[in-house]
Parts: structure tokens; C-alpha cells; sequence
């Protein structure tokens, strides 16, 4: 298991029912039938060929009636409603279409690949609360991770809703290394902008990175 996957399912609560939305080759869906964190998993996936490979991995759990392989799209077709769902590697948007048209659940953890910024304003908008939302890294990449609750409401500013709570609150050299590198990002698209909006977009996008990146400096 990659230092990714064992950061996500680390932060897996306990939940009777257990769903992995997107699960490639189950591995999360292991975890949480290994270590008692549910007495049921639904293994889903879009991709049937991605699902037999969590079927392989998974053959004992699936005999037993633990686990149930699913292909499918998001939760359509499951004979329960779980009480935790997982969805790790899909786009934030793509879990916004998932979501927008039924109740969130209980509990989730979601780690978008992209679009972070959008799902946190989907979830709060829907009245989800978030226990955890921060930055971390695995083999030179950045990941976020944003685990919660379904009801409890919570309220972001806007620096909340772009760089996550988590991290402004604590920061973590993750976070850090994200900012850094958006920086020189954001330098490097400065040289090709002629004098106009775009370069006063990307001034301002670079004087707030640097702010942060300035106030995480102080901390760590």
C-alpha cells in the first residue's frame, strides 16, 4: 500500500456499512474489513476491469458475504445506504455530481485529485461539517483530504474555502512545499503576461501565496 493510501485510510472512522466509490483494486476496502472498521464494504467501481482487480484482491471477503463488488456508477444499485463513504482518486467535481442529487452520508472522506476548493463549497452549502481538510504529499505529489460528517454544519472564509482550514490552522511542511511550488508556478506564468487583468490577477494570486507561504515560514 502506497504512503497515500495509508494516510486516506488512516482516517477511516468505524461505520457498519462501508462504501469505496472508485476503488480500483480495493485496497482501502481491505483495510477497512482488516482492521474491524465496518461489518460490510461495498468495493464500487465504473470500470469493470478496475473492479475485477479489487475482486481478485478481495475473493475471501466477497465468499464470505463481507464484501460486495459492485460496478457501478457513484452509489447507484447498492442495497444499503453505507454509513461511510470513501472516494479517493476521483475529481472534486466528479464527487459533486455524485452527491448533488442525494443525501450526503453519515460520515465521508474524500481525497479529490483536483477541484478541492469547489467540493468544500458544495459540502458546507449542503450543511456537511469537516473534522479534517489539509495537504499532504506522496512521491513529490500533493494531495488533499477532507473527512467529515454529512450534518453539523460549519462555516469557511474564503481563505478557508481555498487553501483548506487545516492547513492555515496547523501547517504542515506539506502544505508548505504546495505553497512554494505555486509560487514559481505562478513567477513562471508572470514573464509570458504582457501589462493588462491577467498580470494583475497573477500579482495578486502571488503577493497572497507569498503571505502565506511567509506567516507557514514563522511557524514551522
Amino acid at each position: 500500500m502506497t504512503a497515500r493510501l495509508e494516510i486516506i485510510c488512516a482516517h477511516l472512522p468505524h461505520a457498519e456499512v462501508f462504501a469505496d466509490i472508485g476503488c480500483d483494486h480495493g485496497y482501502c476496502t481491505k483495510y477497512a474489513l482488516d482492521h474491524g472498521l465496518c461489518e460490510r464494504a461495498y468495493a464500487c467501481d465504473v470500470s469493470a476491469a478496475c473492479l475485477e482487480k479489487a475482486r481478485a484482491l478481495l475473493c475471501e471477503e466477497i465468499s464470505s458475504g463481507r464484501c460486495i463488488p459492485v460496478c457501478t456508477d457513484g452509489l447507484e444499485g447498492l442495497r444499503e445506504e453505507p454509513g461511510c463513504v470513501l472516494c479517493a482518486g476521483l475529481g472534486g467535481e466528479e464527487i459533486v455530481r455524485i452527491f448533488s442529487g442525494r443525501a450526503l452520508p453519515g460520515r465521508f472522506v474524500f481525497q479529490p485529485m483536483k477541484n478541492t476548493e469547489k467540493l468544500r463549497r458544495f459540502l458546507l452549502a449542503r450543511g456537511a461539517h469537516l473534522d479534517e481538510d489539509f495537504t499532504f504529499s506522496d512521491g513529490g505529489k500533493f494531495y488533499d483530504l477532507l473527512a467529515g460528517s454529512g450534518t453539523g454544519g460549519d462555516a469557511y472564509s474564503e481563505f478557508e474555502f481555498r487553501y483548506g482550514r487545516g492547513n492555515l490552522k496547523a501547517p504542515g511542511r506539506a502544505f508548505f512545499a504546495k505553497v512554494e511550488k505555486d509560487i514559481e508556478t505562478v513567477r513562471g506564468a508572470l514573464k509570458g503576461v504582457a501589462a493588462g487583468p491577467q498580470r494583475e490577477d497573477l500579482l495578486a494570486r502571488l503577493h497572497e501565496l507569498e503571505g502565506i507561504a511567509d506567516a507557514i515560514d514563522e511557524c514551522l
